[in-house]
């Protein structure tokens, strides 16, 4: 049998994760040689977004603990599992001496290695060496069985051959062969369009400044100038590199005071933000409580048996009416058990009379709402998904001061409620949304959801589980806070717009319903761009886009054909064209496709979809090449 060609186009984590379970599978599927080649213009491992070369201030929003790229006992799978170091272990191998291929880390990244704890916030250039090595690792697993050859270069479209396979062309020139190609993009640019294109247009006429959503750090903001205002519309994970790049990176520094709290002390270089969004306020802080009650069990409510009973009774399924709500159950189930049994004063009934109790009960019903009520005393501990979700509705704004006071008490409240000993049912509601996140992709076929579902999943759903457990490090909310006290940082509250007024030539901005606002000559959209095949600034995605070979997820909804943007696969992560047909050698995995989010690596011991996802591909991947490798030992005789 002749050997194959497989062909990666992105070597970040999401490859890395692929190559260590193509290993794991080599030995019972790998019928021949098989030659990968990762295409990736960064290092392969950490790729783009987790390159060494950003600010070394940049951190990650996991702590190093709950950071793993090795697919562990508890991931269920065909595939053989493989044990390896977290992000905290591996460092602390590292610092003993005792790691196997271990880099040899520039001074500030060892004395970081050295003082790592489970618990610490590791920085993105500590996960980049510990992304690269795993990368190595990966394709020392795969000798002899196969080679990997990194090309530092940019992918510019894959070409179908007439005698089967692909030609993927790089920018530098080369040509790969490949019996098959498995596009690994993660999250890629876009070009300016649509009401960032207007935004970016009456910049240039009128002199101000623009940056449409982008990566924070590939951002040049060298053009806002010290003590300028600017808009800065979203306030999550990208507005907090954002504080970080446009203060510290300014030469700013914290200081602590005795309380604890942060004082500011500016260099005269930065600028004045004003920051809102649709909610008003930044992501929840990530959780330094630990579980002290009864263990966590098994999902409750939100099951495989109970998705396949909706799936008996309905043709397709919808994610709130159906769906949420057997979620919200489930997660709540998890939150009240650490409440009653780590907890116990907080709450007048036994955990097994309210549990009994609580499981009659359908969420959104008035008697769930007053068993609640009865058995937990404080309101505050009630937990209300929609409260969670929308933290300052209903409040009445008067004027700009009393909507930045009130973003200011939210961001307090928020940390005395997750970084501290004294609310430990706020990690249980994390993980409670952790399994959830990850089971609606393992436990619910796509197929059956209904248009309208699919929107919410990728809209709503992912948007609400981000908020909720994928914020910032607690310090970074401080630091928020701190800002703002040095009148560095000014809230505009919920529901921000803004315009662009061509009379004065400045951005405007309302939020609140009227209650703030502000103008300015420079704008921010401080935010990744949404997934777009059509507008794709990436050459390969660009190229299938026009080419037909590869196209966007369409819904048909009540409203007509709404486009996700996202690259539509089918459920093994083929390429669908233009056509609705599956390319069968052509596959593609990440956020900016229609498969279920699930991202490249994830906390220990915790069965992460991503991994399960990889070795289903990986396999599937094998089994492909080795037909292939079949067919061009075999190929079929024709007769005259």
């Amino acid at each position: 049998m002749s050997a194959q060609n497989l062909v990666f186009i992105g070597g970040g984590p999401r490859t890395a994760g692929l190559l260590e379970r193509l290993g794991a599978n080599a030995p019972e599927l790998l019928a021949a040689p098989l030659d990968i080649h990762v295409v990736e213009p960064f290092a392969a491992g950490s790729g783009r977004i987790w390159r060494f070369e950003q600010d070394p201030q940049l951190m990650l929003n996991s702590m190093a603990g709950d950071v793993t790229m090795f697919s562990d006992a508890s991931v269920r799978c065909l595939g053989p599992t493989v044990e390896g170091p977290d992000l905290a272990h591996w460092a602390a191998a590292l610092t003993a001496g005792t790691l196997e291929d271990a880099p040899t880390l520039p001074p500030h990244l060892a004395e970081q290695a050295a003082t790592l704890t489970r618990a610490s916030f590791p920085t993105r250039q500590l996960n980049s060496a510990y992304l690269e090595w795993f990368f190595r690792r990966a394709v020392a697993t795969l000798a002899p069985l196969a080679t990997v050859t990194v090309h530092r270069d940019t992918a510019l479209e894959v070409v179908n051959r007439a005698e089967g396979g692909h030609t993927v062309r790089l920018a530098g020139g080369a040509e790969l062969q490949a019996s098959a190609v498995v596009l690994a993009l993660g999250h890629t640019d876009s070009t300016v369009h649509g009401a960032s294109a207007h935004f970016a247009d009456f910049a240039a006429r009128h002199g101000g400044f623009h940056a449409a959503p982008a990566y924070t750090t590939d951002v040049d903001y060298s053009a806002i100038v010290p003590g300028q205002d600017v808009i800065v519309s979203g306030m999550g994970l990208a507005f907090v590199d954002l504080t970080v790049l446009l203060m510290e990176g300014r030469g700013g520094r914290f200081v602590q005071r005795p309380d604890g709290e942060l004082d500011y002390v500016p260099s005269g270089r930065e600028p004045r933000l004003w920051a809102g969004s649709r909610r008003g306020v930044p992501f929840h802080s990530k959780i330094s409580a630990t579980l002290r009650g009864a263990a966590p069990g098994a999902a409750q409510f939100f099951t495989a048996e109970a998705v396949q009973r909706l799936l008996a009774e309905h043709s397709e399924l919808d994610f709130r009416s159906q769906l949420w709500p057997h979620i919200a159950k489930d997660t709540a189930h998890a939150y009240y058990q650490e409440l009653f049994t780590g907890s116990p004063e907080r709450a007048r009934m036994d955990w097994s009379e309210f549990s009994t109790a609580f499981a009659r009960l359908d969420w959104y019903s008035p008697e769930r709402a007053a068993l609640v009520t009865a058995a937990v005393p404080d309101a505050a501990l009630h937990l209300d998904f929609e409260r969670l979700d929308h933290p300052l509705t209903g409040l009445d704004f008067g004027e700009r001061g009393s909507v930045a006071d009130a973003v200011a008490t939210h961001i307090a409240e928020d940390l005395l409620q997750r970084d501290g000993a004294d609310h430990p049912e706020t990690l249980a509601l994390f993980l409670g949304l952790l399994r959830a996140y990850m089971d609606v992709a393992a436990i619910v076929p796509a197929e059956r959801l209904s248009a309208e579902s699919h929107a919410a999943v990728h809209g709503w759903w992912h948007g609400f589980f981000s908020f909720v457990d994928s914020g910032p490090p607690p310090h970074r909310l401080r630091q928020l806070l701190a800002l703002h006290r040095a009148g560095l940082l000014e809230f505009l509250g919920p529901g921000l717009q803004v315009t662009a007024e061509e009379s004065s030539g400045w951005f405007h901005a309302t939020a609140a319903h009227g209650a703030s606002s502000v103008t300015a000559s420079a704008f921010i959209e401080a935010r990744l761009p949404a997934p777009t095949v059509a507008h794709s600034a990436n050459p390969v995605l660009a190229r299938l886009h026009d080419s037909g070979s590869g196209s966007e997820q369409q819904l048909l909804t009540a409203d007509g054909t709404v486009s996700t943007g996202k690259l539509l696969v089918t459920e093994l992560h083929q390429l669908v064209d233009s056509r609705g047909e599956a390319a069968p050698t052509v596959f593609a995995v990440g956020p900016g496709t229609s498969a279920w989010a699930s991202g490249a690596f994830a906390r220990p011991n915790s069965n992460a979809a991503p991994f399960r996802d990889n070795d289903a591909l990986a396999r599937s991947l094998l089994r492909t090449v080795a037909q292939r490798s079949t067919l061009t030992a075999f190929p079929e005789r024709t007769h005259a």
